[in-house]
C-alpha cells in the first residue's frame, strides 16, 4: 500500500476529520517543549474512545508503523517527539471526568484531562489533587502518569505513582488491560500497574486512570528564605522538617530570582541580595503552627543560616512568593536552557550541587547557569542559557561534550540522570549511568512482552539497536 493509501484506511478507524496532516498540525503535535529534534510526524490521529486506540494499535502492527502518545506536550525529554515518521496518537478528544466516588475518594479520568481540571475538580468537591507544577494548566493526566510527574509538592504527598488507584491500557499488541481495579490492598501477584506509571508509553497507552484524591489543605502559608550560600539551605530544611510537617521545599538561586524580577510582574519578596533562596510551605492549622514557624526563622537566622525572610500573610501573598518558583522554567526558556534533572539521596545534596558546580563552572565559564529545584527530596534542575550569540545546535553539542562527567558524577552518588523529566530520546543515550547493564536487559524484554512488534514510542527509553 501506498502512504496515502495507508493514512486513508487509519481515517476509517475514528472520528471524521480526527486525522490531520497538514504541516502546522504535524508540527504542532509532533514536539513537546524540548527543542533538541525537528518534528516529524506522519499524521496526527485524536481516538475519542478505548476501541478507537485498539483499532489505531491494531492498525499500526499491520502496517509496521511507530505510535508516538501526546498529552499537553509539556514534556521535557523529547518522549513525546515523532521525529521520524510515527503517527501521533492525541489524547486531546478524551477529556472526561468519568466517575467520581466521595467515600473511595477517586476520580476516574480519560488521559486527555488537564491536570489543574483533575485539581479544580478535587476543590469543588472539598478534596484536593495534590500532583501539582507550572504545567499543570496545560499538561494531561495520560502524560503526567506516562512519566510518574512529580512536581512541588513531592516531599509531602510523592509522585504520581501515589495517586494512581488503577489504570486501564492498551498494550503494543492492542489488548485491553485492567490494572489493579482501583484497590488500596491487592496481593495477587505482578502490580503491572506500577510497570505502565513512567513507561513514557513504550509499553502501552494508558486509556483511563482513577486517581486518589485527598483531604484539602487548611491554611497553606508559605516562606521565602534568603542564605549566604546554598550549604545553609540543607539546615534550613533540617530545622523546619524538625518543627513541621512541610508540604514543600524548593530552592532556587540568585539568577533565577533575577530572572523572574526582570518581568516586572513579580513583587521582591524582601530587599537584601542573597546567593540563594528557600521557598517552603506547610498548614498553618492554627496559631501554634504558626509561632512555631517564626520560632524556627529565628532560630534559623541566629545561627546564620538565613539572612532574611517573609512569611505569606494572605492569599495573595502565598500566590506571589510561588510566582518566584512556579515561573522560572517559562521565564528561562526564553534563553533556550539546555536542562540537567539530576537528583541523589537528600543527605548527598550539598557536596553533590558543589561537583557538579565545579564541573559546570570549569566547562561553561561563559555560560549563565540557573539552579532551581525541589531540594526537600534531592531533585536539582541544572539549566545552562544559550548565549544569544550562539546556534541552538553549537549550543546544544557544547552542552553535549560535557554530559558525560556530570552523569559520572552522579553515577558516583548514586543517583539518578532524570528525576521527574522521564528519558526520552534527550537522556536515553545515558540510561547506563543509573541503570545497570542487567537492569536495562530486563527492562527491555518487558517491553518485547506488551510490545513485541516496536510500535509504542519507538526510539525512547532504549537507543535504536
Amino acid at each position: 500500500m501506498t502512504q496515502r493509501a495507508v493514512i486513508d484506511e487509519l481515517m476509517t478507524l475514528v472520528d471524521p476529520g480526527k486525522v490531520l496532516v497538514d504541516p502546522a498540525s504535524l508540527e504542532a503535535y509532533g514536539k513537546d517543549w524540548t527543542k533538541h529534534y525537528p518534528p516529524a510526524p506522519s499524521a496526527i490521529v485524536f481516538p475519542r474512545s478505548i476501541e478507537q486506540v485498539q483499532a489505531i494499535v491494531h492498525w499500526a502492527n499491520r502496517h509496521k508503523i511507530g505510535l508516538v502518545p501526546s498529552g499537553g506536550r509539556t514534556g521535557l525529554s523529547g518522549a513525546a517527539v515523532a521525529a521520524h515518521g510515527e503517527v501521533v496518537v492525541a489524547f486531546d478528544a478524551m477529556n472526561q471526568i468519568l466517575a467520581f466516588d466521595e467515600f473511595d475518594r477517586t476520580v476516574t479520568c480519560q488521559p486527555g484531562v488537564i491536570t489543574h481540571q483533575l485539581q479544580q475538580f478535587a476543590e469543588d468537591h472539598g478534596l484536593y489533587y495534590p500532583v501539582d507544577f507550572a504545567s499543570s494548566g496545560s499538561s494531561q493526566i495520560g502524560g503526567n502518569i506516562g512519566t510518574n510527574a512529580g512536581g512541588i509538592k513531592v516531599i509531602r504527598y510523592g509522585m504520581t505513582r501515589n495517586w494512581v488507584a488503577g489504570l486501564k491500557v492498551v498494550t503494543g499488541k492492542g489488548e485491553l488491560l485492567e490494572l489493579n481495579k482501583d484497590l488500596v490492598k491487592n496481593a495477587t501477584g505482578y502490580d503491572l500497574r506500577q510497570l505502565f506509571i513512567g513507561a513514557e508509553g513504550t509499553l502501552g497507552f494508558v486509556v483511563e486512570a482513577t486517581m486518589r484524591l485527598d483531604r484539602a489543605p487548611r491554611n497553606l502559608t508559605a516562606m521565602v528564605l534568603g542564605t549566604p550560600d546554598f550549604d545553609a539551605i540543607m539546615p534550613v530544611l533540617h530545622a523546619f522538617q524538625g518543627a513541621l510537617d512541610l508540604t514543600a521545599f524548593e530552592f532556587f538561586s540568585d539568577k533565577g530570582l533575577a530572572k523572574i524580577m526582570a518581568r516586572g510582574d513579580v513583587p521582591a519578596p524582601f530587599a537584601s541580595d542573597c546567593p540563594f533562596y528557600a521557598l517552603l510551605e506547610f498548614e498553618a492549622s492554627n496559631e501554634a503552627v504558626a509561632s512555631q514557624a517564626l520560632a524556627t526563622f529565628e532560630h534559623c537566622v541566629e545561627q546564620g543560616w538565613v539572612l532574611d525572610g517573609v512569611m505569606s500573610q494572605s492569599e495573595t501573598q502565598l500566590k506571589n512568593l510561588w510566582k518566584l518558583r512556579e515561573y522560572l522554567s517559562e521565564t528561562i526558556s526564553h534563553w533556550t536552557p539546555y536542562k540537567n534533572d539530576i537528583s541523589v539521596t537528600v543527605s548527598k545534596v550539598p557536596a553533590f550541587l558543589r561537583d557538579i558546580d565545579a564541573i559546570v563552572g570549569e566547562h561553561y565559564p561563559d555560560y549563565e547557569v540557573v539552579w532551581y529545584g525541589h531540594i526537600g527530596d534531592g531533585n536539582l534542575h541544572l539549566n545552562i542559557l544559550k548565549p544569544e550569540h550562539m546556534t541552538k545546535d553549537a549550543f546544544f553539542a557544547s552542552c553535549t561534550k560535557v554530559n558525560k562527567w556530570v552523569f559520572e558524577t552522579v553515577q558516583r552518588y548514586n543517583g539518578s540522570i532524570s528525576a521527574e523529566h522521564g528519558v526520552g530520546l534527550t537522556k536515553r543515550d545515558y540510561l547506563g549511568y543509573s541503570r545497570s547493564a542487567d537492569e536495562i536487559a530486563c527492562m527491555k524484554a518487558i517491553k518485547a512482552v506488551f510490545d513485541p512488534n516496536g510500535i509504542m514510542n519507538p526510539g525512547k527509553i532504549f537507543a535504536p539497536e
